[in-house]
């Protein structure tokens, strides 16, 4: 392990881009998230990731929709509830800045560094008070990372291997390590997956005592292979796996 300060985090994914078409306990509105955040509180999660949706249902990045969604989830839980600022939902950046500058309520939001304008949204996160986690998908997204200025001020780096199959995407995580150890990124780091490298690489961030991550936005599955009812049966199931112990 590097010189990283480590947390054994377990963060709850709510929703994603999900819709009540992938699954019908997906959490669209306010007070579904709000639910679902307690009942995954009371599993063992510590802190929540949302993607807030308008009255429409569309996921949106627009100031009032993010402070609203993150007002209600933080209404039912004590614990850290972050945003994404994906830009899928917002493709320009010079909007996208402007919203995440305007934000008031989200205690993080994460920003994937291989997405034009990355290093200016996480620069007008931070300007706003607002902590940023650093989606590093690739050897190239850590060393830009590196190079960038920002490695100690961000509140964690998420480490989410894209692309490949679990062992392929196994392989891809130990890579980006090496590279944020040999940059001495003392940030905290997260690590998960998605689809079926989700377990695994979960399995692999408890056996690095690292912080990791579990909800809909990244598998719909518990690790039998069966079609998890909800949320909090996820987060259980990550906690029986040692996930969000210190």
């Amino acid at each position: 392990m590097g010189a990283y300060r480590s947390t054994m985090l377990l963060q709850a994914t709510l929703n994603g881009p999900l819709t009540k078409a992938d699954h019908p306990a997906v959490p669209v509105s306010p007070a579904e998230l709000r639910a679902d955040a307690e009942a995954c509180e009371r599993a063992g999660a510590r802190a929540f990731h949302v993607h807030p949706r308008d009255e429409s249902g569309r996921e949106r990045l627009h100031p009032a929709v993010v402070d609203a969604v993150v007002a209600a989830v933080r209404n039912g839980t004590r614990w850290p509830v972050g945003v994404t600022s994906g830009a899928g939902i917002e493709n320009e950046t010079r909007r996208r800045v402007a919203y995440v500058r305007h934000w008031r309520q989200p205690d993080c939001t994460s920003v994937n560094l291989c997405e034009d304008g990355a290093f200016e949204v996480a620069r007008a996160a931070l300007g706003s008070g607002i902590g940023v986690e650093a989606g590093v998908w690739s050897v190239e997204d850590a060393e830009a990372l590196v190079g960038s200025g920002l490695a100690d001020r961000i509140e964690r780096v998420l480490v989410e291997p894209a692309g490949g199959d679990a062992n392929e995407r196994l392989a891809l995580a130990a890579a980006i390590h090496e590279v944020l150890d040999r940059g001495q990124v003392e940030a905290p780091r997260l690590q998960h997956g998605g689809g079926a490298a989700t377990w695994r690489l979960l399995e692999d961030a408890v056996r690095r005592r690292i912080a990791t991550r579990i909800g809909f936005e990244d598998t719909l599955l518990l690790p039998d292979g069966s079609v998890a009812p909800d949320n909090a049966a996820l987060v259980a199931a990550a906690r029986a796996l040692g996930a969000g112990e210190d």
